[in-house]
């Protein structure tokens, strides 16, 4: 879990998580508020970033604390504000643990339970086309940050993107990985909070600007 400046809704987000999943790896990105702490007494393993990397990079922190761990078989990435839900990434794990799939990527496309604007709709379509067109993986929505990932794909994956283009990023090495892939329907939860952070509708849109950026 990528954790920066959420001290407001992370304990709850953790508390929910845990009764779930008791092992929680929290990178703390550089917050400046006291998130690292209010992880750490809801009972999260916290690796703490001295200064504010990215996204991208909390997640490959992540990805190698985990890696380290020799009975940990999947992992999930798991939003810290609270727009991710507990049952959905239980489900997407038992994909993988049934044998199903190595990698269970969340789509909010899938069902009618996320509430999303014509706009952002639009975005999102888009990023998933452009995101086809350069991976040659057929996703319904490519830019959804919940996602399970057995531990021989994990151990391949080395983002280098730091910042959101990373979303982009572990698409293209999955396509580049192979591993045998589902998508699954979760409900992403749009919050007071997570909009009042300023989560552009154009976020899609600047992700694969980065990419293509850099």
């Amino acid at each position: 879990m990528p954790v920066y400046n959420e001290a407001e809704v992370v304990g709850e987000v953790l508390e929910n998580l845990r009764e779930t999943f008791p092992h929680v790896v929290c990178v703390d990105d550089g917050s400046r508020d006291d998130s690292a702490q209010i992880c750490r007494d809801a009972g999260a393993v916290v690796v703490q970033h001295p200064i504010n990397l990215g996204q991208g990079a909390a997640l490959q922190t992540g990805f190698e604390y985990a890696l380290q761990d020799p009975e940990m078989d999947c992992v999930v990435t798991f939003d810290s504000d609270g727009q991710h839900r507990v049952i959905d990434a239980y489900d997407m794990v038992q994909r993988i643990r049934s044998g199903e799939a190595e990698v269970v990527l969340g789509s909010r496309f899938l069902d009618d339970r996320t509430q999303v604007s014509s706009v952002k709709r639009l975005v999102l379509r888009t990023a998933a086309f452009v995101s086809k067109f350069t991976s040659g993986m057929d996703l319904s929505d490519a830019h959804n940050g919940l996602r399970a990932i057995d531990r021989a794909t994990l151990a391949k994956l080395h983002l280098k993107q730091n910042r959101m283009a990373h979303a982009s990023e572990i698409v293209n090495r999955f396509a580049e990985i192979k591993p045998r892939w589902v998508e699954h329907p979760v409900e992403i939860i749009y919050t007071d909070y997570s909009r009042g952070k300023g989560q552009s509708l154009l976020n899609g849109v600047n992700i694969l600007a980065e990419l293509f950026v850099k």
